[in-house]
């Protein structure tokens, strides 16, 4: 017996728990007997499967008695340690249909196999599992070399295998979700391709909301039917009605698992046809306040665990239905919005026909008898021919402006017909330019043309090499501000190429890919004038290519432009000319008159109006003096006339040459235009605001734009008055003289001293005391501080620190009082109250007497939007006040909450306001005395202890910070201050 044990020991001693269980088991009791009885073959096998890592087992004899090792338990699971000892195929019945025949045929033929991902059906924990196995099936010989069982050694590779299959799937919806271009196209393909892995989707359901945003709706279903009575069509959010798939809560957010789903639905999944059991109900992506895309219902996998690993598997599953349906949706979204911006295009271009069409008659009739009346230049006076000129410039303007209009209505439609001619182009274009040398050379630039004969004539429409042309120099006039610019025409092998070259300010490189889009103008581009449409350069691109041509831009910022447009000697055969379709107008030719009217204008800047000089203004000083400001010399003129009988009436051409008249001279008014070159009216406006000494110059801004948004912007940004173009002489006059008035009553009510408004002007007496004494008190710290550094006396040393004590007391008061007066500017942030109180208690602790103990009682309140150096300085004034009326110690508490008690402005409006409260259970005040706390210079404290501006400092901040204080107090109660302040959400809001 003792023998028998010694023989076990030594065979089972490893340091493992299959070693100590293969000790203990009483192997008589088994087939293969004793231990001490068995081969050596067996006993070598063992030892060696004892001593691998890797999982390995053994059956030995008939009965399969299978043997094991640390590593292979782990791979049984719940099967362990049962199966020690007795016959495999007992142990893995479920599987023997697969492992047998493998089994068995390396037990005959005695040659070993290898089998990678071999797929096992397990039952390892408590369910029918999924499993995949590397394995390699061995004979194993007795000791006469007989072939009596199979050594084994295997892996599980499971994880990988399932892995990689589910990283498939995604891989695969990834690939889709760049071509999906609508939503239910998402949905269909999506769910084709879920439907190709049962394996690992049991099932999936696809809600997404309704339009109205109140339920849901079924959009995709896979492995079940969609007419199945488990499977709702829809689901109301805010419902009563049953929802055994969790939608509501997956809508709110959260990821719900549904449990013994088998009851409900039946369906047969997974390798072997099990039902499945759970479910899964997610939200398709939102975060944030972003509402989730939808809800993904899934039915997981009968034969895995519903673990980690798969639910993280699941949780990508759903994201990448989130981005295939994100990017869908924002395909439709993008498609809606180009769909409604081509109908725009469409309705645009035809409102511009339309009404193109309706202007020229008009037109017609105005430029005919205007023509005929300037041709009677000796009736007229020289201030009705100026009129009349101004009227035909004008119309000149908006003629070329409506056959522009129509030109593009014309390409739109298709109705664009080009009436070729042959053309000597060199000569044609060289008499084009020359109509535009006088304009030029007035402008004090260089003008080049070159246009050398070319080979042969060209096939052109006359009218339209016009525009091109035309529009190409007036472009480079209105951007060249001095140089040359240069016309050159030249012969290619293609055909010709015309190019126009300037040395103005240039174009960006991010601007060039859009300066041919129609209506597009760079804001940024200096010139003669803003004036403009951002049509010329657009209908140059659109006549170059009915020529079968195209035109380019080279550009760098102030270097210059140079666009070329190039034609071919002869056009497209589809390019014939053709007669007006029935119903279309004729293209009217737009004169090169239009453009040099328009372009002779911008050369005339700053002149003045011939009634009132620049010399005699200045001298005027009589009258009230007005700045026109505007880019247009007409408008300018136009509105000097108007103004000049009763006002001395200066111009500037822009808001810079504006800025520099306001500031080096009086005036009373600025009337600006707001698109200009180099400083727009806003821009002139923000710099008027931004000076103290022009802070007070009332402004009254022109614009184009119409609107009550126009009007609101240009008020909002400090305007007095905001009148849109066209306006009438009496508008514009009666705004002018209710702006003049206005600012008059405004500097007389700023000089009254009357009893309504004591509290202003007390604020504004106290503003300038304030600031003449801080310019007094630098003096005197600089000359303390010199003195102090040149002497080291003690007795004058003495006396200096007194003296830079006292300073220091007057500095302290004077800033005050500018408190008090309100004149510092405010910087509001949003401030978490709750932190500055935690972090200036300890400091405050510190500071007073151990007889005052400082309490925080701070509640759940978010930040407030104000300026925190100002929020600072009111708690430190109150907290200080509280400490000196406890002279014989007590209790400082800062409390915050929401109001429960007053209003702010009669209005309780709770919501909005947080309260912060500073209370001490001092001496207390008398109700008469708590009356006046927070007017300004009122104090209890004996004279040089105090300026009584430190509460009316306190409740100017809250004030002026959108908010209220107020002060509660009895004799012997203490004294308790609320600062109501605006919530930093409410205050942005208003």
């Amino acid at each position: 017996m003792q023998d028998r044990v010694q023989g076990k020991r030594g065979l089972f001693d490893r340091p493992s728990a299959i070693a100590a269980l293969m000790r203990d088991l009483d192997w008589s009791r088994t087939p293969v007997g004793p231990v001490e009885d068995w081969p050596q073959s067996l006993k070598a096998t063992v030892r060696t499967l004892l001593a691998s890592r890797y999982p390995m087992i053994l059956t030995w004899g008939p009965e399969f008695t299978q043997f094991y090792n640390d590593a292979y338990a782990q791979l049984i699971g719940d099967k362990h340690p049962e199966a020690l000892g007795i016959d495999i195929r007992t142990t893995l019945a479920e599987a023997w249909d697969t492992l047998g025949p493998m089994i068995d045929e390396v037990m005959r033929s005695g040659v070993a196999n290898w089998t990678p991902a071999l797929l096992l059906l397990m039952e390892r924990a408590g369910y029918r599992e999924e499993a995949y196995f590397s394995v390699s099936h061995a004979p194993a010989e007795d000791d006469d070399g007989r072939i009596v069982g199979m050594l084994a050694v295997c892996s599980e590779v499971t994880l990988q295998i399932v892995g990689e299959r589910r990283i498939r799937l995604l891989r695969e919806l990834a690939a889709k979700a760049g071509e999906t271009r609508s939503v239910e196209a998402a949905c269909r393909e999506s769910m084709a391709i879920v439907a190709q892995h049962p394996l690992d989707v049991a099932f999936l359901l696809l809600y997404l909301p309704d339009p109205d945003g109140v339920g849901l709706s079924l959009r995709g279903v896979v492995g079940l039917s969609a007419d199945d009575p488990a499977v709702p069509g829809t689901v109301r959010l805010d419902g009563e009605e049953p929802d055994p798939w969790g939608l509501r809560g997956a809508a709110a957010g959260k990821t719900v698992v549904i449990e013994d789903i088998d009851c409900r639905v039946v369906r047969p999944a997974g390798p072997w046809g099990d039902p499945a059991r759970f479910a899964v109900s997610q939200p398709i992506g939102g975060s944030g306040h972003s509402p989730p895309l939808g809800v993904l219902v899934t039915g997981t996998s009968p034969n895995r665990a519903l673990d980690d690993g798969h639910r993280s598997f699941l949780h990508l599953l759903a994201g990448q239905m989130a981005v295939i349906l994100g990017n869908a949706l924002a395909y439709e979204a993008e498609r809606q919005r180009a769909d409604a911006l081509a109908e725009l295009d469409r309705a645009k271009t035809a409102f511009f026909s339309n009404v193109s069409h309706e202007f020229r008659t008009p037109l017609t009739l105005l430029l005919g008898p205007l023509e005929e009346l300037l041709s009677r230049g000796s009736a007229w006076d020289a201030a009705d021919r100026e009129s009349l000129h101004t009227i035909h410039r004008n119309g000149l303007r908006l003629l070329k402006l409506v056959n522009s209009l129509l030109d593009f209505a014309r390409i739109e439609a298709g109705r664009a017909q080009v009436r070729f001619e042959e053309t000597d182009l060199a000569t044609f274009t060289a008499d084009i330019a020359g109509s535009f040398r006088s304009a030029i050379e007035t402008a004090r630039l260089r003008f080049e043309v070159v246009c050398e004969p070319l080979s042969r004539t060209v096939m052109i429409d006359r009218d339209m090499w016009e525009k091109i042309v035309l529009n190409l120099l007036s472009n480079a006039l209105k951007h060249t501000l001095s140089g040359t610019i240069a016309v050159r025409l030249t012969g290619t092998a293609q055909g010709v190429a015309l190019t126009v070259s300037d040395t103005g300010s240039g174009i960006a490189a991010e601007e060039q890919e859009r300066i041919f889009d129609r209506f597009h103008r760079v804001s940024s581009a200096l010139g003669r004038t803003h004036e403009g449409t951002g049509i010329g350069l657009a209908l140059v691109r659109e006549l170059s290519r009915l020529h079968g041509g195209d035109v380019r831009v080279a550009s760098d910022i102030g270097a210059g432009s140079t666009f070329t447009v190039t034609l071919p000697w002869e056009p497209d055969a589809g390019r014939a000319a053709g007669e007006p379709e029935t119903g279309d107008i004729a293209p009217t030719p737009l004169r090169a008159e239009a453009f040099l009217a328009e372009a002779g204008r911008w050369n005339d800047r700053n002149t003045p109006a011939p009634a009132t000089p620049v010399a005699t203004v200045a001298e005027d000083e009589t009258r009230l003096r007005i700045l026109v400001v505007d880019d247009n010399a007409d408008m300018r003129d136009y509105v000097v006339r108007l103004l000049g009988s009763d006002y001395a009436v200066v111009t500037a051409g822009d808001g810079v040459e504006a800025l520099e008249a306001v500031r080096r001279t009086r005036t009373d008014l600025v009337l600006s235009d707001v698109m200009m070159p180099r400083l727009d009216g806003f821009g002139l406006l923000a710099a008027l605001r931004g000076d103290p000494a022009t802070r007070d110059v009332p402004v009254v801004l022109l614009s184009a734009r119409a609107g009550e948004e126009a009007s609101v912007e240009g008020l909002g940004a400090g305007a007095d008055d905001y009148l849109v173009k066209p306006f009438s002489s009496r508008e514009l006059i009666a705004r002018v003289r209710s702006t003049l008035t206005m600012a008059r009553l405004r500097r007389e009510a700023a000089d009254a001293h009357h009893d309504a408004e004591r509290m202003r002007a007390l604020g504004q007496l106290t503003s300038g005391v304030a600031h003449d004494f801080n310019n007094l008190l630098m003096v005197l710290r600089g000359a303390v501080h010199l003195i102090g550094r040149r002497t080291a006396e003690p007795t004058i040393r003495g006396v200096l620190d007194q003296a830079t004590e006292a300073i220091e007391r007057g500095a302290l008061m004077t800033r005050q009082l500018l408190s008090f007066a309100r004149r510092q500017r405010l910087e509001p942030q949003p401030v978490n109250v709750n932190r500055l109180l935690a972090n200036l208690a300890p400091v405050l602790d510190r500071a007073f007497p151990e007889n005052i103990r400082v309490e925080l009682e701070l509640g759940n309140v978010p930040a407030v939007l104000v300026d925190r150096a100002e929020l600072e300085a009111a708690l430190l004034n109150l907290a200080v006040n509280a400490r000196d009326a406890m002279p014989q110690g007590g209790t400082l508490r800062f409390e915050t909450g929401w109001p429960t008690d007053a209003p702010v402005d009669g209005t309780p409006e709770s919501n909005r306001f947080i309260r912060i409260q500073v209370i001490d259970n001092g001496t207390g005040m008398a109700p008469e005395i708590a009356r006046k706390a927070f007017e300004p210079f009122f104090t209890t404290k004996p004279p040089g202890k105090g300026t009584g501006l430190g509460l009316s400092q306190v409740y100017g901040f809250a004030t002026q910070s959108g908010g209220s204080a107020t002060v509660t107090s009895r004799p012997g109660d203490g004294t308790a201050v609320a600062l109501y302040l605006p919530t930093a959400e409410h205050a942005h809001a208003a």
